[in-house]
């Protein structure tokens, strides 16, 4: 490509790019580090084909300021943990969101799977979840308690114990992420399979209503957060499978970096989850209205944080650097 062909065809990138350098616009530290990444691809373009050339040292001087910008903003500020979850992870969550409707698509359909599979074999249900769960359990509606299993252990080590397996399956999801998205998408067809073979259990035995609003106080937010963690996983597999603009190796390494924050996202709501399970399911008797309530809410909880939310950061931001550029 010729030299004024390259110019074009990259000006108004390099033109936005140092307006935000010189106006000290607060981005995020990611963000930063994409456009860096672009700028130096070019610059090293550049040292190939147009070595000496002024464009060589425009793109030279647009990396060095970019580079002390961003060591300047990877120091550390007192309100990093609230920066982190109030404006980072969202525009970082925000182009992953289609990928979040696959992790959930796929759930959807195993969870059917599970379901349907439970319905026309009755050995079904005992191979997912064990003869001797379903037979405590068969003894624990015949008493009129179908939900005592929630009650047999103490609180804090109920909430303990959840907390941490969650955690972990979450972790597992992601990981495997690394089998190029097949292992994150097998960690949601284990727990949508053990969901749907759970639910058609209980409907099974004419008790549907009383394990939908005891279990899903808790199961809507772990549930979900399992949804969550699958997309991380799919982050950093698709990292490898499509790398777009980026060399393998750089649109891995964003795949890494993303995913982690999507995984460190879900920990307060994996605690959340397990403090209700542990605390608050095992009380059966509590109105139905509020059973309801804590539902919802939980509900609306995820939908506003990983679904709205990070639309209305990205949409923020996106005018602010509207009003630079103009």
């Amino acid at each position: 490509m010729r030299e004024a062909a390259f110019v074009k065809q990259n000006k108004d990138k390099w033109l936005t790019f140092e307006n935000i350098l010189k106006k000290n616009t607060e981005m995020s530290p990611q963000e930063l580090s994409d456009l860096y990444i672009e700028i130096t691809d070019h610059l090293s373009y550049a040292k190939t084909f147009y070595a000496g050339s002024n464009t060589e040292r425009y793109l030279n001087q647009l990396a060095v300021e970019a580079h002390q910008k961003i060591y300047k903003t990877k120091k550390e500020s007192k309100n990093r943990i609230i920066t982190f979850w109030k404006d980072e992870f969202p525009l970082t969550f925000y182009p992953y969101r289609r990928i979040l409707l696959i992790s959930f698509l796929f759930f959807a359909l195993f969870t059917a799977i599970g379901a349907y599979s439970s319905a026309t074999d009755q050995d079904f249900v005992r191979s997912i979840l064990g003869d001797a769960y379903v037979n405590m359990t068969d003894s624990n509606i015949e008493n009129n308690d179908p939900m005592a299993v929630y009650k047999q252990q103490g609180e804090l080590d109920m909430f303990l114990g959840i907390t941490i397996n969650n955690i972990r399956v979450a972790l597992m999801a992601f990981a495997l992420g690394l089998m190029l998205s097949v292992g994150s998408i097998y960690m949601l067809l284990n727990n949508a399979i053990m969901l749907g073979s759970f639910q058609y259990y209980f409907y099974s035995r004419g008790v549907f209503w009383e394990s939908v609003r005891t279990i899903w106080i808790h199961g809507t937010i772990e549930i979900s957060v399992i949804i969550i963690a699958g997309c991380a996983g799919m982050v950093m597999g698709n990292s490898i499978l499509f790398p777009k603009t980026y060399t393998r190796l750089q649109s891995f390494q964003r795949g890494v970096s993303n995913g982690v924050k999507i995984v460190i996202s879900t920990i307060p709501f994996f605690i959340i989850a397990g403090f209700l399970e542990g605390f608050v399911t095992r009380h059966t008797e509590m109105p139905l209205w509020l059973s309801i309530l804590i539902i919802m809410g939980s509900l609306c909880l995820i939908v506003f944080y990983y679904v709205i939310y990070p639309k209305q950061v990205y949409m923020k931001h996106q005018l602010a650097k509207q009003s630079i550029t103009n």
